[in-house]
């Protein structure tokens, strides 16, 4: 990072003083942890700062954090030159919307046409480069966004070991929740979260293939939605499973998730999946509205819950059950439901990644104009990898590797009669025996689990979820490690989260019953990180006002 970069914001650069009269009595901008898109454009239109002054001090609260929670890979050396070109835009033709001038960070497999490289965590793709932007960057850019960074993300989104640790890639190091030391960032997209917990940009993309967003806002106490498949377009980011990959957005309140989807949702020719069949999309920031939840019928899969109660902590039902409390203080109907093929469901489900990875990664690996390593296919990824220390092999194995390529040697790869027979079976087992039978059957609105156990439904049906924060483990909760025993997976102060699962195409719906339970039970308010950055904007004084 350049030297300028690092020092603490100042004022000097403020393009426009304060309209008269100031902010409404009593306003005052929020520290930047806390600070919402509305809050950002507020400033930004009464002059309190510009998006170069947003720029720097992003990059001042990166550098103050960085080295101990690896949240950001690298930040984007062209962030100052394209504000101060959205500042002028600003100035004389207005904002384009809500994004204007706002800094997002891109999960590090979302690629980009500039300086910034797209690894997936790997140094096997350190200094290749894209023909042009990914759909998701440049309808960012086209909104105003200002594209702030890379996030650390799980390597190869968590599709490489069985020993892996969460938030690790070669590339970026050991990402590290901030509510509890060593904490576990939950993945892969994990930077994206922790960066958006303590306020590193004002919103974060993340993809999700089985809970890589859900999961990572769940612990950073953030909200995270994952979209329906086809809602937005995975062109140009590194893949698992077209069948299976989405993109999503991850922020600190429900209705800045709402409006970063709103620039980044629509059809795109370069990914087959966002068809005409996309409904009419609505204004999500519409949902955003406080009101009565009558209409609202929520499912509570008890059966599933019971099942894996010895997986969680008590403190984990208990907030969950007050969450619930407050949907039925609030109008919602809570009715109680089953997943009846749960079990089949969850031993099915990784069928489709595994056979879908070599075609899908070779595809991506096929359209790079520069390719330092030459690497187009899964076998020479596994063998360069086998080769490079600094990827951790064997000590973080390749079993998912591995596995995808035994699965097309059995002849049951993508594009075989094995493999078609199989997802049509299994497209059947999720129809009848997934969480969309309950939905039809009891005519509900959604279905609510704590996200613990939440991320495996929608992923294997293409449906949309989302989590926002429930709550945070008490101070006698116990200490468990992750698998791997290097990261602290549940502890005192850990925030939890609780998700509801829709329809495809309920986005609309999820985010308006997520937005009235958020407003309802302000959890995110209660409780700070341990390790929060101390720079904020230098405002003038009428922007302080309280």
């Amino acid at each position: 990072m350049d030297s300028m970069l690092l020092l603490f914001v100042t004022a000097t650069s403020l393009w426009a003083s304060v309209v008269a009269g100031g902010p409404p009595r009593g306003w005052r901008f929020p520290d930047l942890i806390d600070a919402t898109i509305s809050d950002i454009q507020w400033g930004l239109e009464k002059g309190c700062f510009n998006s170069t002054d947003l720029v720097k001090a992003y990059f001042a609260r990166i550098f103050e954090v960085n080295r101990r929670l690896r949240a950001v890979t690298e930040d984007n050396p062209d962030a100052l030159s394209i504000a101060a070109s959205l500042d002028k835009e600003r100035l004389t033709k207005g904002p384009r919307g809500p994004l204007h001038g706002v800094p997002i960070l891109l999960k590090n497999n979302i690629a980009t046409k500039d300086k910034m490289n797209n690894t997936a965590g790997s140094y096997a793709l350190l200094g290749a480069t894209v023909p042009r932007d990914s759909t998701i960057a440049r309808k960012l850019r086209d909104a105003g966004a200002i594209i702030l960074g890379k996030s650390n993300m799980s390597q190869w989104s968590n599709w490489r070991s069985r020993n892996f640790s969460n938030g690790w890639s070669s590339h970026g190091g050991q990402t590290l929740g901030a509510y509890y030391q060593n904490q576990d960032p939950e993945g892969s997209s994990s930077g994206s979260a922790v960066a958006v917990s303590v306020g590193l940009a004002a919103a974060a993309i993340g993809t999700e293939t089985l809970g890589s967003v859900l999961a990572p806002a769940n612990r950073n106490g953030i909200v995270g939605i994952k979209t329906t498949l086809g809602l937005t377009s995975r062109d140009l980011i590194i893949p698992i499973s077209e069948h299976m990959d989405t993109v999503g957005p991850m922020a600190r309140t429900v209705e800045d998730v709402a409006q970063v989807l709103q620039a980044i949702v629509g059809e795109d020719p370069h990914d087959r999946f966002t068809s005409t069949t996309m409904p009419t999309i609505p204004k999500y920031t519409d949902a955003c509205r406080l009101r009565n939840l009558a209409d609202m019928r929520i499912g509570i899969p008890w059966d599933l819950i019971k099942g894996l109660e010895e997986d969680f902590v008590s403190s984990e039902l208990q907030a969950f059950f007050k969450m619930l409390a407050i949907l039925e203080e609030a109008g919602a109907q809570i009715v109680d439901t089953t997943i009846p093929k749960a079990t089949e469901i969850m031993q099915a489900q990784i069928l489709v990644p595994f056979a879908d990875f070599p075609a899908n990664l070779a595809s991506y690996l096929s359209q790079l104009t520069t390719n330092p390593n030459n690497i187009t296919t899964l076998p020479q990824l596994r063998e360069w990898t086998h080769s490079q220390p600094l990827e951790e092999y064997p000590g973080r194995d390749i079993y998912y590797w591995d596995a995808a390529l035994q699965l097309h040697a059995d002849k049951c790869g993508s594009n075989t009669h094995c493999y078609a027979s199989n997802k049509a079976r299994y497209g059947h087992l999720v129809v009848v025996g997934g969480h969309f039978a309950p939905l039809e059957a009891d005519k509900l609105t959604a279905l609510a689990l704590p996200t613990s156990i939440a991320p495996f439904w929608t992923g294997v049906t293409g449906a949309a979820s989302i989590t926002l924060p429930m709550g945070y483990y008490p101070e006698d909760a116990p200490v468990q490690l992750s698998r791997r025993g290097d990261l602290v997976n549940t502890a005192p102060g850990i925030p939890m989260g609780i998700s509801f699962l829709g329809r495809k195409w309920s986005e609309y719906e999820l985010i308006e019953l997520a937005y009235n339970l958020e407003a309802r039970s302000r959890v995110r308010q209660r409780r700070k990180p341990k390790i929060v950055p101390s720079t904020e904007l230098n405002l003038p004084r009428a922007c302080r006002a309280r």
